[in-house]
């Protein structure tokens, strides 16, 4: 039987152990000497000792014994090896998530709406890449709004303000939407357009319900999530259509429709978690959206 401290602790003060005691532990076990357990470590004989003797007085057991030119481990030891070695994997899992987390490089994942993202965002980011050389963009072209609780991205470009608590959120700037058609469309009377609508958009979007208010009981020909598609069946003459800006503005088989309650003009935000906003390479790319949208303000409005 080998002797064993003297007190029992309780469950609270087993849960309070520390890995770094642990690790000088496992050193031990693995060298089965103090002196291996110092080189390994880098760190004084005396340490060691006093790093295991102190883990063995809190938990109440011996995990060694003592020989002249090696410490073996008790029974009650090689019992605890095992669960200190996947305690030492799983320490080693954490630190390498949280090297992942601060590091400067990596992917970085951004959800934001597809045209805004495909026809504004990466043409701007690839034209400026080499600014940040490491990071790789993950693009998600969605109309819904990332879950960031759930981590579905990293970053979230909305075009409204975020309502959901717990989120760290910046204006970026304002989008406008206008009414586009083909010229052909402004030569017939107005009881004979035809319009162009968005599905699965919630109700209550501002440039829609506009939309829908113009359009009045004239038909829809044409409806679709996809924005591309709308401008695209716009320019082909299909109908009217209410288009962004950077979209429509410069294109010259459109033109703008004037009339009252137009421009419609959406909010664009930037919406982190606030524990990823710590990462450098998340902070990194939200300064460089917002940079984007700030300095081509003009292609948005």
């Amino acid at each position: 039987m080998h002797e064993s401290p003297a007190h029992h602790p309780d469950a609270a003060t087993l849960a309070s152990l520390a890995w770094d005691d642990i690790r000088f532990f496992v050193a031990v076990a693995r060298a089965g000497s103090l002196s291996g357990a110092a080189r390994q470590l880098r760190v004084e004989h005396s340490t060691v000792a006093r790093r295991v003797g102190a883990l063995e007085s809190h938990i109440g057991v011996r995990l060694f014994d003592r020989l002249a030119r090696s410490w073996a481990l008790t029974s009650e030891g090689e019992a605890l090896l095992a669960p200190a070695e996947r305690l030492e994997q799983e320490v080693l899992v954490f630190a390498q998530a949280a090297a992942a987390s601060t590091a400067a490089q990596g992917t970085v994942r951004v959800s934001a709406p597809p045209a805004f993202a495909s026809h504004f965002l990466v043409p701007l980011w690839a034209a400026q890449a080499d600014r940040w050389l490491g990071i790789a963009l993950d693009i998600v072209g969605e109309l819904r709004s990332a879950n960031l609780q759930r981590r579905d991205a990293d970053i979230a470009i909305r075009f409204m303000r975020p309502t959901e608590p717990g989120l760290a959120a910046r204006k970026l700037g304002e989008l406008a939407f206008r009414l586009y058609a083909a010229p052909v469309w402004l030569t017939r009377a107005e009881a004979d357009w035809r319009f162009l609508g968005y599905t699965d958009l919630p109700d209550g979007v501002p440039h829609q319900q506009l939309l829908a208010e113009i359009a009045g009981s004239r038909p829809f020909v044409l409806r679709s999530n996809d924005l591309a598609a709308l401008h695209n069946a716009c320019r082909g003459g299909l109908g009217l259509a209410m288009l962004p800006a950077f979209m429509a503005r410069d294109d010259a088989a459109v033109v703008e429709v004037p009339g009252e309650g137009r421009p419609v003009m959406r909010e664009i935000w930037s919406v982190v978690h606030p524990d990823v906003r710590r990462s450098p390479r998340v902070r990194a790319v939200a300064d460089a959206l917002a940079e984007m949208v700030g300095a081509h303000a003009g292609r948005l409005a």
